[in-house]
């Protein structure tokens, strides 16, 4: 089976950003570039520690290569203009990849369709050693390249998309619904 690797070296756009309302969103990454769109989806939490690890590797391009860590300008103004439609799912990210180029300063992320047989490989050891390619080498992916001025409007962005959510619980931290919720901490009462 052929797979498509779906390439913006750079993108004219690249964000994170949500379908839906608080509480029943869904989670995109999505490329534009040379007249097409790629959206792909994610959990919330894939966003979260994409935004945390990019952070994390442009501090060590900086500490080992030297790269200068852009500042976003208090006076810049921000990518907060909404996912460009139609928001068509090409597929729905299992594995995020990111590399730091060092020959162009910029920062490669890759997203990797989930595969079918990722549960069958977590539960049965027996197959994994009978297991000649690595699973995700089928598998769509989208690529992007980003300078670090560009990677670090998406860490930015990303944070936002995050934060515009449910607010949490004081007690627990898990996300209030506005009819209240179920809180542990609470033993099981409304709050």
């Amino acid at each position: 089976m052929t797979h498509q690797v779906h390439a913006f070296e750079p993108p004219d756009r690249f964000v994170a950003g949500t379908v839906g309302t608080p509480g029943d969103r869904t989670f995109f990454l999505q490329a534009r570039g040379g007249g097409r769109v790629v959206s792909v989806a994610l959990e919330k939490v894939q966003v979260s520690l994409l935004a945390e690890k990019l952070e994390e590797l442009l501090a060590e391009a900086h500490r080992r290569f030297g790269v200068d860590l852009p500042v976003l300008a208090a006076g810049a103004d921000p990518d907060n203009d909404p996912l460009d439609t139609p928001v068509d799912e090409e597929f729905r990210v299992g594995t995020l990849g990111l590399a730091f180029d060092v020959d162009t300063a910029t920062v490669i992320i890759e997203a990797i369709a989930a595969g079918e047989g990722e549960q069958e490989l977590i539960g049965d050891d027996d197959d994994a050693d009978d297991e000649a390619e690595e699973p995700d080498d089928d598998l769509d992916r989208l690529r992007v390249r980003l300078t670090p001025e560009a990677t670090r409007a998406f860490i930015d962005r990303a944070r936002r998309v995050l934060s515009a959510g449910r607010p949490p619980c004081p007690l627990c931290g898990q996300p209030l619904d506005p009819r209240g919720h179920l809180c542990p901490r609470h033993n099981g009462y409304h709050r």
